[in-house]
């Protein structure tokens, strides 16, 4: 079996609150509390004997990558299949500003996530279709070894409706806070989903 650690990256300027706002791929910075997460998260995964680290493109996930990797003295790989779902024309804007410019297509996310395909970007299944490609790519390469991905919220979600045998209209119904630790098992026929959103080692930091 591979074992497989999946981790969103840690909080940014963008996630939380009022400051919400669609992020997909503009590159943003991890905020304060997003380094603190990362660096807690650092303890957790360096008591796995992990032997490689990949990560999504995007800064926010490289900088948690970076962190979890100095312990391990490991180099980080971007690999463009974790990069965050394609948002288009909506990227970066706040959700208000979204449900504004097009409240249809904004209440059809939030009822039927899997029929929405972004104003010149992606739908959820074009996102799964390409992280689930580069975890069956992956776990040859690692048969019996322990891995680090880190990506983002959308990536990390439909990753598990697939590993859990549901489709993207399950969405909602699954959490992924920043940071937090999935962990799954995969071997030739089988799959096991060992836990999912962990979060445990963040508590003094909310």
């Amino acid at each position: 079996m591979t074992r497989i650690i999946v981790i969103r990256h840690g909080q940014t300027a963008w996630n939380e609150g009022e400051g919400e706002r669609f992020r997909g791929r503009a590159d943003i910075e991890l905020d304060e509390k997003g380094i603190k997460q990362a660096r807690a998260t650092q303890a957790r995964v360096a008591q796995w004997k992990v032997a490689a680290i990949y990560s999504s493109p995007l800064k926010r996930a490289l900088s948690t990558a970076n962190i979890l990797a100095e312990p391990l003295k490991l180099p980080v790989q971007p690999m463009e299949e974790l990069i965050d779902i394609d948002y288009g024309g909506w990227q970066g804007l706040p959700l208000k500003e979204a449900a504004d410019d097009d409240s249809k297509l904004y209440e059809l996310w939030l009822k039927s996530p899997h029929l929405v395909t972004f104003p010149k970007g992606e739908s959820l299944e074009q996102v799964q279709k390409r992280v689930v490609t580069a975890v069956e790519t992956l776990t040859p390469q690692h048969p019996g070894q322990t891995i680090v991905l880190v990506s983002h919220k959308v990536v990390c979600k439909v990753l598990f409706c697939s590993l859990l045998g549901l489709d993207t209209s399950h969405f909602w119904q699954l959490q992924q806070d920043p940071c937090a630790i999935n962990l799954v098992e995969v071997g030739e026929n089988a799959v096991a989903v060992v836990s999912l959103n962990d979060n445990c080692h963040l508590k003094e930091l909310k």
